[in-house]
């Protein structure tokens, strides 16, 4: 099934503003009696951009992303969302983590009304859109099932689309595609490129995929014991997989390769 019906869109830096949407300046965190994982930390993503974040194992990636969406609360620093200091940032961003989570006893149009009933928006109102939504992602017909039912790529595709009834702006993605095969993989950022360009919502995803990074990102962040390095991919858009065979990406996949190296 062609879930991104073959439509590309152009986005790119020039597009960007310059505002962000995401601010974080000297974040410092350590879990009680160990060494910080990360000092005075600071990085920033500006509205409607694509950025990675990539590190080593144990590198403090997924605990940045429990930082900026409130589930830990840093030390020292500040974290700045849509231009405000969030000090409860619970609720504060659209947040997917590694696994989909789906509610198994429920269906997958009750998975999708779970944001809708925390917001305690009225359910009646918001089922026709979500039922178009489903369409769009390739999913018709499927809200009555039940997560066990679905494919591997059909889980993620339930559950970005609950990360987006969240009604954020900025969604955080982490390793969403991590335990999917190459295929589903590659059919998967085709469709996330395609929905990144049209809904101009701005991403901060983790991936252990170098490949990945490149293809989607604008901006990449590397995460590791010499601190944050702010790798910029140069690369045109709109993009598909067939980018990956061409000689741009391929030095920029050995440059990040030997950025990590450097830093194991």
């Amino acid at each position: 099934m062609n879930i991104c019906s073959g439509i590309w869109f152009i986005r790119g830096a020039s597009g960007l503003s310059n505002s962000p949407i995401l601010s974080i300046k000297d974040l410092t965190y350590a879990f009680k009696g160990e060494r910080p994982i990360f000092q005075k930390l600071s990085l920033d993503v500006k509205a409607g951009e694509f950025v990675s974040l990539i590190g080593a194992s144990g590198s403090g990636k997924s605990t940045l992303f429990k930082l900026i969406t409130g589930l830990l609360e840093p030390e020292q620093g500040e974290i700045w969302i849509d231009g405000q200091m969030a000090g409860n940032r619970l609720g504060s961003v659209g947040y997917m983590p590694q696994k989909d989570l789906l509610l198994p006893w429920r269906t997958v149009l009750e998975n999708l009304l779970l944001p809708i009933e925390i917001t305690k928006e009225s359910k009646k109102q918001r089922i026709p859109e979500i039922l178009e939504w489903l369409s769009r992602f390739g999913l018709a017909d499927y809200e009555k099932a039940f997560p066990q039912e679905l494919s591997g790529g059909m889980k993620q595709r339930v559950a970005f689309l609950r990360t987006l009834m969240t009604g954020k702006n900025l969604l955080i993605l982490d390793e969403p595609f991590g335990a999917l095969d190459s295929l589903t993989k590659r059919n998967m950022h085709s469709w996330l490129l395609g929905l990144w360009g049209e809904l101009q919502k701005t991403v901060l995803f983790i991936t252990h995929d170098l490949e990945e990074a490149i293809l989607l990102s604008d901006r990449i962040y590397l995460l590791g014991r010499k601190g944050l390095q702010d790798i910029n991919v140069n690369l045109p858009r709109p993009r598909n997989s067939e980018l990956i065979y061409q000689s741009a990406f391929i030095t920029m996949r050995k440059e990040l390769e030997r950025l990590i190296d450097n830093e194991s």
